[in-house]
């Protein structure tokens, strides 16, 4: 039997993080911002000015806006959600664009009415915009959560009350829940309250991935690795995330639902379950307890870590879904648990260096390795304790994660962003 309060815990976490966005997140989130303020200014800005941190500018860098022709940068998002924005859609906030509003973004953006300044030392996800018109201004910072508005100033009066000091405190509340815990809601609670949450990111990641397969996006990695000759079930899985990844960084306009912030990470999640599922005739109820295990153990990985750092999140994404895929296999708690740390022992050193074509490389390689670390579970075989980052348990194991990533990559992580930056 499940503790009623870590059901309801978990229900309150899915419900928070499995939501529908469109595009890379980190453009999305200053389109956000951005139309939050013209909601305040109450007009079109004459001048605009856009602070994001590292974490943000490396992330938006590389990836097209969704319906702006293939257009790319922190300009392009903040003047768009300017022009178009609603700041009630949240991460959907680009879903409509029309001609006009695309040629009133380009005119605006000639005029180079947006500034871009980088936030110093400040890690993870914050922004900052700001606006004029005449003698209006106003100001709306997001930070922590990519829909998270902690504060909004009209004429420099604070018109939401900053939250700015306790933002961390949620994610550190993700914590409490150890492997077991997570193992416990999903294979033996009532998902009920959750299943819609499920199998609307069932429906919309396997969309995009769909039309990743069909059309040619980015380097075509999804389509690649099925045109190799080999389509077992496991490149399958590799593909059908990858190809979401390979479209969804190009702008494809089709929603994903997210994990822990990331399009990328809530495809790489979920689609090599639904995979596994087709080739074993997996039942609807198996297929949601399947999902539910692979996305709270994703988001319980990265929440120690940051939504954003110099750790690729595919691994903790790709590593749900490894768990997953062995419970589907017939695999119980300890095979489940040496899933974890075989794939945590293979591939936690894989960098992220931005949003961009590549990403779908690396959840193939993540999501290869992480079934890897599955099927070696399943006969048995861990990496043991005291072999490099491999703790005492799967537990531990994902300890040493966090402080090798959160701690030992602080470095990195500024690193990547000069070389990113570097003119």
């Amino acid at each position: 039997m499940v503790n009623e309060k870590i059901t309801e815990f978990c229900h309150s976490l899915l419900k928070k993080e499995l939501i529908p966005a469109m595009g890379c997140t980190e453009p999305i989130a200053v389109a956000l911002a951005a139309a939050r303020a013209r909601e305040e200014l109450g007009r079109l800005p004459q001048r605009m000015m856009v602070y994001c941190s590292g974490n943000v500018v490396k992330n938006v860098k590389g990836v097209v806006v969704p319906n702006t022709g293939g257009r790319k940068g922190i300009e392009v998002s903040a003047i768009l959600g300017a022009v178009v924005g609603n700041s009630r859609q949240e991460l959907e906030v680009l879903s409509r664009v029309t001609r006009e509003e695309l040629a009133q973004m380009e005119n605006l953006r000639k005029k180079e009415i947006c500034k871009v300044a980088l936030l110093e030392n400040i890690p993870g996800l914050d922004i900052i915009v700001e606006m004029e018109a005449e003698d209006e201004r106003a100001l709306v910072t997001i930070a922590g959560h990519h829909t998270k508005i902690v504060r909004v100033e009209h004429n420099g009066i604070e018109m939401v009350k900053s939250q700015e000091k306790s933002r961390e405190r949620e994610e550190e509340r993700y914590q409490v829940l150890s492997l077991k815990t997570i193992y416990e809601y999903a294979i033996c609670a009532d998902l009920q309250p959750v299943r819609s949450l499920l199998e609307r990111q069932a429906e919309y990641n396997r969309a995009i991935s769909r039309e990743g397969l069909k059309r040619d996006y980015g380097c075509s990695v999804g389509k690649t690795i099925l045109k190799s000759g080999n389509r077992s079930v496991r490149s399958r899985a590799a593909a059908w995330a990858a190809a979401g990844s390979d479209a969804r960084m190009a702008g494809c306009n089709m929603p994903v639902v997210i994990n822990s912030g990331s399009g990328n990470q809530g495809m790489a999640a979920s689609l090599p379950i639904l995979a596994y599922a087709q080739e074993l005739g997996t039942n609807d109820e198996d297929i949601c307890r399947a999902l539910a295990l692979s996305n709270l153990l994703a988001i319980c990985l990265k929440s120690g870590i940051g939504r954003l750092s110099a750790f690729c999140g595919a691994v903790s994404a790709a590593c749900g879904a490894g768990a997953a895929v062995t419970w589907l296999m017939g695999g119980d708690f300890e095979a489940v648990s040496r899933t974890v740390d075989n794939m945590l022992a293979n591939v936690s050193g894989i960098v992220c260096d931005g949003a961009k074509a590549s990403c779908a490389a690396k959840i193939a390689s993540c999501i290869d390795a992480a079934l890897l670390a599955s099927e070696l579970a399943l006969k048995g075989k861990k990496f043991q304790a005291g072999e490099g980052i491999v703790g005492q348990c799967a537990d531990e194991t994902i300890e040493n994660i966090v402080c090798l990533a959160k701690t030992g990559m602080k470095e990195t992580d500024l690193e990547i962003l000069r070389i990113m930056t570097r003119k």
